[in-house]
């Protein structure tokens, strides 16, 4: 019973497979693809370095199936784009089918070859469907931009004597001690640039820095990093991603860490703008004593995963700072050292991750790897005429470890988000827990808007010199504010 149970079984099967109707594609000429777009354009794109994939949709809308005679790169194998059609990369594809009412996905790239050009120059080519004598064209558009490549080499090799170092790729060396970087054509750095001892790296106005994934700058001890933006002419630090979905992406690129400078060759950095990477600046004594002070003026430094400014047992004088959107601490303070801020805004709205530690944080020790004992090491900090703000209760912090009169803080004219005890030797004619109403701290604007509890709270005192001025130029008069920006009325319209 069993065997004419499996015959019947197998000539139903046979019998359906020979009534199945071969699927069958129209090429009627009325019937046509529809695409999601006829322009795919990518934003400036370094010279040989690919783009993010764009996808392009392709629809049958039709009540027959059709077959894609050929879609093709317009200069063939001679087009800066690519294309990939069903997991298979190429220039030239023939028949594809498309069932009715169905969709086809269609992804582009462009890769741009060096040239000798240092402005953007323009890049175009046609994708061509071909249906049923129906010709569809997507144009393609990018600007290239060539650029210095720092390819550093970073990870544990062997040497000839079976040692195992760490290698990169250094700018400065024995015989080229100083090297200046000009804003003639962009730098893109691989792995980590590297300012080695005695050397010193100066970076001109208007240049623009950029780091591929996990990249970064380090000035070794005694190294030095000269950071000469203008208002005019920042220059910037960010990821080497250029479209605009990397705009406001963190984490792109690693940090610029430096060291403990030489006597008369500290580190300065004035009118940068670091941006979406893991640490703003790392600035950290590790091998020896510091001999110099690191200044950081005018510049902004936002939108890391990790922290804005990590300082480790360093002196630092910092103006017409702005340090914003952080996925931990904004400003970290730490393993003691001697600090002033003029005129600073820490303003921490992270909300692309749960953030628990406030905007500002203090600590002065120093655990020692080698006893795993933990030393006290005098820390002063002065903050003036500043904001400390976010969307945090509390968005300042202290954890000092045997506290003493070598530890000292003290807040000035400032505004401060903070639920600690407002003693009267710690925080001078300061305001607390009022908003600062930011302009927008979505977009990163913290400029002033009307009602401010910063308006009209500084000390003049501490506005001078070029501090008469704030973080756009413009003047802060008898009555500065807190923070970097001034207020500037508007009367309403």
């Amino acid at each position: 019973m069993r065997k004419y149970l499996v015959v019947i079984i197998l000539s139903i099967v046979i019998f359906a497979l020979s009534c199945r109707k071969e699927k069958t594609f129209s090429d009627n000429p009325s019937k046509n693809i529809s695409l999601s777009t006829d322009t795919i354009a990518f934003d400036t794109v370094f010279t040989a370095i690919g783009s993010s994939t764009r996808v392009l949709m392709v629809y049958n809308n039709n009540s027959d199936n059709l077959k894609i005679n050929s879609i093709r790169l317009e200069q063939g194998s001679n087009s800066p784009y690519s294309i990939n059609v069903d997991g298979q990369s190429g220039t030239l594809f023939t028949d594809k089918e498309i069932y009715a009412k169905d969709s086809l996905y269609v992804f582009v790239k462009v890769t741009i070859n060096p040239n000798n050009v240092n402005n953007p120059f323009f890049i175009e080519d046609r994708l061509i469907f071909n249906t049923n004598g129906n010709e569809s064209v997507v144009h393609l558009t990018a600007y290239g931009q060539n650029a210095n490549y720092i390819i550093g080499r970073i990870g544990i090799f062997p040497d000839q004597n079976g040692h195992y170092t760490n290698y990169y790729t250094a700018i400065t060396d024995s015989v080229n001690k100083d090297v200046h970087w000009t804003s003639e054509k962009p730098y893109v750095i691989y792995n980590v640039a590297l300012i080695d001892s005695d050397g010193t790296l100066t970076i001109e106005p208007g240049t623009h820095v950029y780091f591929h994934n996990g990249a970064g700058l380090w000035a070794w001890s005694e190294g030095q990093l000269i950071v000469n933006g203008t208002a005019e002419e920042p220059v910037v630090f960010q990821g080497d991603r250029l479209e605009h979905f990397y705009d406001d992406l963190p984490g792109q690129w690693d940090r610029i860490w430096l060291m403990e400078a030489r006597e008369g060759h500290g580190h300065s950095i004035n009118h940068a703008i670091i941006r979406n990477g893991f640490i703003g600046l790392q600035i950290q004594r590790m091998l020896k004593d510091n001999m110099a002070v690191a200044y950081i003026n005018n510049s902004i430094i936002e939108n890391h995963t990790g922290m804005g400014v990590y300082a480790n047992c360093y002196s630092i004088g910092a103006s017409n700072l702005v340090v914003n959107n952080c996925g931990n601490y904004c400003v970290a303070l730490t393993g003691g050292g001697n600090y002033l801020l003029t005129h600073g805004t820490i303003a921490n709205y992270w909300t692309s991750s749960t953030r628990k530690a406030p905007a500002l944080y203090f600590d002065n020790y120093y655990t020692n790897p080698n006893d795993g004992l933990t030393y006290a090491l005098p820390f002063n900090c002065d903050i003036r005429n500043s904001i400390v703000y976010g969307n945090q209760d509390n968005e300042f912090g202290t954890n000092f470890y045997h506290e003493s009169t070598d530890t000292a803080y003290v807040f000035k004219n400032s505004l401060i988000c903070t639920k600690r005890p407002q003693l009267t030797q710690l925080y001078e004619q300061c305001v607390f827990n009022e908003s600062p109403n930011f302009k927008n701290t979505a977009a990163f604007d913290f400029h002033l808007d009307t009602l401010s509890a910063a308006i009209g709270i500084g000390n003049p005192v501490y506005s001078i010199g070029d501090l008469q001025f704030d973080l756009d130029g413009v003047a802060r008069g008898v009555t500065p504010d807190a923070g970097a920006y001034q207020y500037i009325y508007q009367p309403e319209r």
